[in-house]
């Protein structure tokens, strides 16, 4: 995302503010500051305003000598003069820039819980994840736009053993990693079925398999996301399923040389507004599961394979974030694991420039040393074929996860 420019006040206007407007001033400019570089916001205290102010008032015009020209308002002094305050405001902004970045702290990568979300400890979140097909598993790329805005186009992995589509809707656009949030809840309120299906079984009772739709209340899936109740929460939710609905995964898998052409599949079979309250919100949902998932998740004979999921992973901001968080998961498990930043980059679908999204990725991991990602530590180190993102787990963190992720495995 291209970043607004950092404007700068003139530094003749400032001088005629008084020391309230100034400090007001320079406030506002570090808030704005810190929404351009992805830093938290803060208040600057005394001394920061007092050397913000000299900063802003220094002049360096000595080596110009403009009194030395006889006419002061010739071209050439006009054009000398100008070229100097240019000069002069670029190093100011870069003066005022390194105190702000001194005095700010990074960004958080978790967002605040919404105010409800206390109401978490009766409803203990289990999110899963499903496999494409053979060994090809939704963690291993990103099936959804690392946006938070949806994109259209279409995302191609080009992996060792498959060839992986994903194809948003012509007016939808691609489902984006935040809307993936209710596929995982589809797919753990599945599981969760399949678990209760089983144990029944087990007791020699005849119990119905699962339905093959899931009818949730809106605020029920808001909750699992842990997202807040607002309007626009709601307005969101709507768009985030017409998304899911029309986001669809096509898979060539690569076996002993052979091309297997397997149909495209979405990401959910589709949805009804069952009710709406009288503020015309979407109330109750109906969400039909697609067959692939159903058939991978229900007709699984063996022990559902899960892995854990961090009940913090919804409140990572940042689409590259969670998309980091799931490799990590699927990758290093509760140990270490490496991958190449270009091999990183070939698995996100992210439509940067591999230059920026590589200085996205250095920047995000910047901000984990002062506030660590759920579950893992993340480390760049130079190797052999460039520069490698390290993801090692910490143990001291295992206790506050909860049962998640199937595993193709």
């Amino acid at each position: 995302m291209k970043r607004s420019k950092f404007n700068l006040m003139p530094r003749e206007e400032f001088a005629s503010l008084s020391l309230h407007e100034k400090n007001a001033y320079l406030q506002d400019l570090s808030k704005r500051f810190a929404d351009l570089h992805g830093r938290d916001q803060c208040e600057l205290d005394k001394d920061a305003l007092s050397r913000l102010r000299r900063y802003y008032s220094r002049r360096v015009w000595a080596d110009l000598k403009l009194d030395q020209i006889e006419d002061d308002d010739s071209p050439i002094t006009r054009a000398i003069r100008n070229l100097g305050e240019a000069i002069r405001n670029e190093s100011l902004q870069a003066d005022i820039a390194a105190v702000l970045m001194q005095e700010s702290k990074p960004k958080r990568i978790l967002r605040s819980a919404p105010p409800e979300d206390a109401q978490l400890t009766f409803f203990v979140p289990t999110v899963y994840d499903a496999p494409i097909k053979d060994d090809v598993n939704l963690m291993d790329v990103a099936p959804f736009s690392l946006s938070k805005r949806s994109n259209a186009g279409i995302i191609r992995y080009e992996l060792k053993d498959s060839l992986i589509t994903i194809e948003g809707g012509a007016e939808t656009g691609l489902a984006t990693v935040f809307d993936y949030d209710i596929f995982l809840n589809m797919v753990s309120h599945l599981a969760d079925e399949v678990t209760r299906y089983r144990r029944e079984e087990a007791k020699g009772l005849r119990p119905s398999l699962p339905p093959k739709t899931y009818r949730p209340s809106a605020s029920h899936v808001l909750k699992f996301c842990r997202r807040s109740d607002g309007g626009k929460s709601y307005e969101d939710l709507e768009a985030a399923l017409d998304r899911l609905a029309n986001t669809t995964i096509k898979v060539v898998n690569l076996s002993n040389g052979r091309r297997r052409q397997v149909d495209s599949r979405p990401l959910i079979g589709g949805y009804s507004v069952v009710s709406r309250t009288n503020a015309n919100r979407i109330d109750m949902i109906e969400i039909t599961i697609p067959d692939w998932v159903y058939t991978s998740v229900v007709r699984n004979e063996k022990t559902i394979p899960l892995l854990t999921l961090h009940e913090d992973y919804f409140l990572i901001s940042s689409g590259l974030g969670r998309f980091i968080y799931r490799l990590a998961r699927k990758a290093a498990g509760k140990g270490e694991a490496t991958y190449s930043v270009r091999e990183i980059y070939k698995r996100s679908g992210s439509t940067q420039e591999y230059r920026k999204f590589a200085y996205d990725l250095k920047e995000f991991i910047t901000r984990t040393q002062a506030f660590p990602m759920p579950d893992y530590d993340l480390a760049l180190q130079e190797g052999k074929d460039g520069t490698v993102l390290v993801m090692k787990r910490r143990e001291e963190t295992a206790a506050h996860n909860v049962p998640t992720l199937i595993d193709s495995e």
